[in-house]
């Protein structure tokens, strides 16, 4: 039997800067697990100190300036109510293009529209010292849909949906390419402010992300699509069959010949597994059929429902640190923090 397990949620409301400083004071403790963490694997992984990091996120600052000055202010405000500099929380911020583009992650995405309903969700698998910076976090803000997301502590975008309908999962991409553009953390949050499908696709095309990644985004109207992101192209993978999946390598042509990758050897197995079990899934689809799929052993333990591998080496070491279902028609949001076989659940409607 599961235990219950849910992660630290926080209600955000007023202005940019009043929304970071709320993260901050409620989630300092995570913040700080983030910040211990990240500076770990930067130096562990590259050898960066946490002060090179710093400075290497700096340099995203201009075309963050341009692209959403507001979420300057909120990354301040994460900073001051948490009571460490902007540079850290910038460097959280740009975690994905500071030191890991070649780090590898496993997680597994899917949308799909069952009858009349709009389904998205993911295993996120990356390091288990990470499921004590998670944050359950709920935004209202002026002018934009209400945001809903599980993210680590300092991060001000990630996985989850609006009050609008749309949402959005992640998958990492192992590349070497970088620029100082907008980092894929707040090109996430900004598909989250967003009030339609297009909008939201439309915010990160154009080059304009700093380093490559696959976002899924999907709208409660039965929109849906992959887009590869990076500074140099973007593609849009579209639906087949009313579903996209996506794990973690480059599948659009346009994109390889544009970006080298170098995929784990189990992410294209795992395509091709959540492949076949999401055309295994009854027409009236349900959360926990969903959270059945995303809880597969085939490959074990490279496998969707990802366990660590003993015999891979320490930098390529992860486990599924959380799954999340979401129902983009009924507003339902449901997540199981740990491994997906076993992990306890925590659930609400948005």
């Amino acid at each position: 039997m599961n235990d219950t397990r849910t992660v630290r949620k926080i209600r955000l409301s007023g202005s940019p800067y009043e929304i970071g400083r709320g993260h901050g004071e409620q989630g300092k403790r995570e913040i700080g697990k983030s910040l211990e963490t990240y500076e770990a694997l930067f130096l562990g992984y590259t050898g960066m100190s946490w002060h090179d990091a710093c400075e290497k996120a700096l340099l995203h600052h201009d075309a963050i300036s341009a692209f959403r000055p507001e979420y300057l202010e909120e990354m301040q405000g994460v900073a001051d109510g948490a009571g460490v500099r902007f540079e850290d929380i910038l460097a959280l911020n740009a975690r994905s293009e500071i030191a890991l583009t070649a780090t590898p992650d496993g997680c597994t995405s899917f949308a799909c529209k069952k009858g009349s309903e709009v389904w998205l969700g993911q295993n996120w698998d990356w390091k288990s010292s990470q499921t004590d910076s998670l944050l359950d976090i709920e935004i209202s803000q002026e002018g934009k849909p209400s945001v809903r997301m599980i993210t680590e502590g300092g991060i001000i975008g990630k996985i989850g949906y609006n009050s609008a309908g749309v949402g959005v999962c992640l998958n990492a991409l192992m590349t070497r390419t970088w620029q100082p553009k907008v980092p894929i953390h707040l090109g996430l949050r900004a598909v989250l402010d967003s009030h339609t499908f297009e909008e939201a696709s439309g915010a990160v095309r154009n080059g304009r992300m700093a380093s490559p990644a696959h976002f899924l985004i999907a709208s409660k109207g039965g929109e849906m699509a992959g887009t590869e992101v990076s500074p140099v192209h973007t593609a849009a993978i579209p639906a087949e069959d009313e579903m996209v999946i996506h794990t973690n390598h480059i599948c659009d042509p346009r994109m390889q010949e544009a970006v080298a990758d170098f995929p784990i050897p189990d992410s294209a197995p795992r395509l091709d597994r959540i492949k076949e079990l999401m055309k295994g899934l009854e027409e009236k689809a349900s959360a926990e059929q969903l959270f059945g799929m995303l809880s597969d052993h085939d490959n074990y333990p490279d496998s969707i429902c990802r366990h660590v591998n003993p015999s891979h080496p320490e930098h390529m070491q992860m486990e599924t640190v959380f799954s999340i279902v979401m129902n983009l028609t009924t507003g339902s949001f449901e997540y199981r923090v740990g491994r997906a076989c076993e992990a306890g659940a925590g659930s609400s409607s948005f």
